[in-house]
């Protein structure tokens, strides 16, 4: 049976003071939900909030991604965070892949590959993210861009390390817009990805990828989104930057 997944993305928001508390406040209400064996929660705060947040939750129900790292395990790197620091900090995942690192910081799939890489070797679970832009999709080229997306930075990899793979479907359009896809939309690119996943790696660990669906994901919507038999969660963003609404996005999915 495949994870079910809800991870909040913090991006560059909230002070550590700010920070900490949200981190324990979504902690606590945590407390009140019997999550299943299958359904894992994440926060992924900035880089300088992690050891802080790591001291107030509880590492058995709720877990800490970095958001980002570098493609190189050490070295003269001026202000880059390596997957080995973030390990070292108690992350069980990083973030990589996200439309605004590709798009501000022109990260392309040859660095993507590398990234991933540098998670796979320091034990921790990649969470890579794909979409489409609003152009693209109109011209309907969005199944050759995600496709083109995953296929250049994660098909390289063996069985057993892709296996470990998350993937989150973050339409560009849809992020920070307001604007969601339809759950038939989510429901049509997972089933895609679950597809080339098959004809790549086999039915196996295609039926046991997660895929994540990020993009104006809110409590009023989640519930519809998560029902779709290919969606397995959510990465979310401004949602998560509050605990009420990141718990009953959580709540949604059990």
């Amino acid at each position: 049976m495949r994870k079910k997944i809800v991870a909040g993305n913090w991006k560059m928001n909230t002070l550590v003071r700010e920070g900490v508390a949200l981190a324990s406040d979504i902690n606590t209400e945590l407390k009140n939900i019997n999550l299943p064996d299958d359904v894992q929660v994440i926060i992924a705060p900035p880089f300088t909030h992690i050891a802080f947040a790591e001291q107030v939750i509880d590492g058995n129900k709720l877990y800490v991604a970095g958001q980002n790292c570098a493609t190189e395990n050490e070295g003269a790197y001026t202000g880059e965070v390596s997957a080995a620091m973030l390990k070292a900090l108690g992350c069980s995942s990083v973030i990589t892949g996200h439309s605004e690192r590709r798009a501000y910081y022109h990260e392309t799939s040859e660095i993507l590959a590398k990234k991933t890489e540098q998670i796979l070797k320091n034990d921790m679970m990649p969470i890579f993210c794909c979409g489409e832009k609003l152009e693209e999709r109109k011209a309907e080229k969005h199944f050759d861009v995600v496709k083109n997306q995953i296929s250049e930075a994660l098909f390289h990899l063996g069985e057993n390390d892709f296996s470990k793979i998350v993937i989150a479907y973050e339409p560009v359009w849809a992020i920070g817009t307001g604007v969601t896809a339809s759950k038939e939309q989510a429901q049509e690119m997972h089933s895609y990805i679950r597809k080339i996943t098959d004809e790549k790696y086999g039915k196996e660990i295609s039926e046991n990828l997660t895929i994540l669906y990020g993009g104006s994901v809110k409590p009023a919507n989640a519930k519809e989104i998560f029902s779709m038999p290919d969606v397995d969660g959510g990465l979310i963003g401004g949602a998560a930057l509050k605990a009420d609404s990141f718990i009953d996005i959580i709540k949604a999915i059990l």
